[in-house]
């Protein structure tokens, strides 16, 4: 609320804007969440859909694990709903056999960011102009430059062009089917929703791998209507006509997953920063052992049309213990020794701390204590209060929130920059029909928001519009 309040009393009265009581420094923000993962406690430019998910995940655990404080005020039978619910969203994908036409609705995982590649094969010409007028307005003053006058045109692209696209993915080409005797057939496969959020996050693929495998930005305008509807794309089950494949007959849900591992936040960062989603890369990695990069893309790119490739990890056996009960389980009491005795400045306990969270890496463990210094106790017990099992709950979790799929255009982030390693993220959102730049410290009327160059866009629910959450 004093949040609210004070980015109300901003954007009211903007003539106040410069008052240094009214600023609000990011940075500040960015280091209170950030301080304990491996990137996002470094100044070095990092991925603002990346750093949203941690941000998301990390509010997630807190309120599961203050179970007794957080409960759900319309219905105390149902779980209390986490911040991520906002957000959350699960779609359907419809898989449908070549040989004998069966089909098989596959529910996915709930995600919290709309994902969408930006087919450039279907973009068309347009005029550099536009580029031109939108960096004037996003770009702070000392960053604007004059526009080349021999500078490229630059492709434009529909939204819904994108979203076609993500809805019509690529066939399977040796998906398993239980009713063939698990024989491989090709499988034409069409994505919908199956609930539509109070608000949705729409993130762009503006990042692709070059030829020198190096990630680069797409120049590109994406046309983005102010109101956007998605009903047509909500998945209304199984038709008539159609031949289903039972669901007790399709169970063969990925036993060969291999066992989950620790995985490399750094590792992770930079297969997102290639345009990868967090659940393929996390994928990729789990499966090549959690940090090698170059053996995880390679993985990416064999698999990246697999059904369950954007799915979650399945959840970590029960096996998992607590602090108390074996958490230091797996640290080499010998590298533990090692350390203490070569680094000379920590304890025991501290660096069985940061082996546990490095996987036993004593390079990683040692960089971290070092990087922690400054409030190591309060980091380590940050660790030890992540690390508890949630007792199990006796109430069903809260269900995610449906409704009409109407939504309007209520808030961007977009990136200044050539490529993924440098540049600057300004952020607008809509408030009384105009809209406001949230540049660093600086908040101020936006004439011209940069609505074709976005990299993320927020959506809010048309029906939700005035209509708050009563089980918050």
């Amino acid at each position: 609320p004093p949040l609210a309040n004070t980015v109300s009393e901003v954007t009211d009265d903007l003539s106040t804007s410069n008052d240094p009581k009214y600023r609000l420094p990011p940075r500040m923000f960015k280091h209170v969440i950030g301080k304990d993962h491996v990137d996002f406690c470094t100044g070095q430019q990092q991925d603002a859909a990346q750093f949203l998910q941690y941000l998301l995940e990390k509010l997630d655990r807190a309120e599961k694990g203050s179970s007794s404080r957080v409960v759900n005020k319309a219905n105390s039978d149902e779980g209390a709903p986490t911040t991520s619910n906002l957000f959350s969203f699960e779609t359907t994908s419809r898989l449908v056999c070549s040989q004998d036409g069966k089909i098989k609705y596959k529910n996915n995982h709930a995600e919290t960011l709309w994902s969408l590649r930006v087919p450039m094969d279907k973009a068309e010409p347009s005029s550099s102009t536009m580029r031109s007028s939108i960096s004037s307005d996003s770009e702070p003053e000392e960053k604007k430059q004059k526009p080349s006058e021999d500078e490229e045109d630059i492709p434009t692209i529909s939204l819904k062009t994108c979203i076609e696209t993500w809805s019509n993915p690529p066939p399977i080409h040796d998906f398993r089917w239980s009713h063939l005797n698990n024989a491989c057939a090709a499988t034409t496969q069409s994505i919908k929703f199956s609930n539509f959020p109070r608000y949705l996050i729409i993130q762009i693929q503006r990042y692709e791998l070059g030829p020198d495998w190096t990630p680069r930005k797409l120049e590109v305008n994406i046309t983005v209507p102010e109101e956007l509807d998605l009903n047509a794309s909500k998945c209304q089950g199984a038709q008539a006509g159609e031949e289903i494949v039972p669901d007790d007959e399709e169970n063969v849900e990925s036993s060969n997953t291999p066992p989950q591992v620790q995985i490399d936040e750094g590792a992770l960062g930079q297969l997102m920063d290639m345009g990868f989603g967090m659940n393929g890369c996390k994928r990729a990695l789990n499966a090549v052992g959690g940090s090698n990069v170059e053996t995880a893309m390679n993985w990416i790119f064999e698999h990246n049309s697999d059904p369950d490739f954007n799915d979650p990890l399945p959840e970590p056996s029960s096996d998992a213990v607590t602090p108390a009960d074996g958490g230091n389980a797996g640290v080499d009491e010998g590298i533990v020794a090692s350390l203490v005795e070569n680094l000379g400045c920590f304890t025991s306990d501290q660096v069985r701390a940061a082996l546990k969270e490095c996987n036993g890496a004593a390079d990683r463990a040692a960089d971290w204590l070092f990087s922690h210094m400054d409030d190591l106790d309060g980091a380590i017990a940050n660790l030890n209060c992540n690390s508890f099992v949630a007792t199990p709950s006796t109430s069903t979790p809260a269900p995610l929130e449906d409704g009409d799929g109407k939504y309007k255009l209520i808030g961007l982030v977009s990136h200044i920059g050539k490529n993924t390693g440098s540049g600057h993220y300004v952020a607008h959102l809509k408030k009384n029909d105009k809209w406001v730049i949230f540049n660093d410290e600086k908040v101020a009327i936006s004439e011209q928001p940069p609505i074709p160059h976005a990299y993320l866009y927020l959506f809010q629910r048309l029906d939700s519009v005035e209509s708050p959450n009563t089980k918050y």
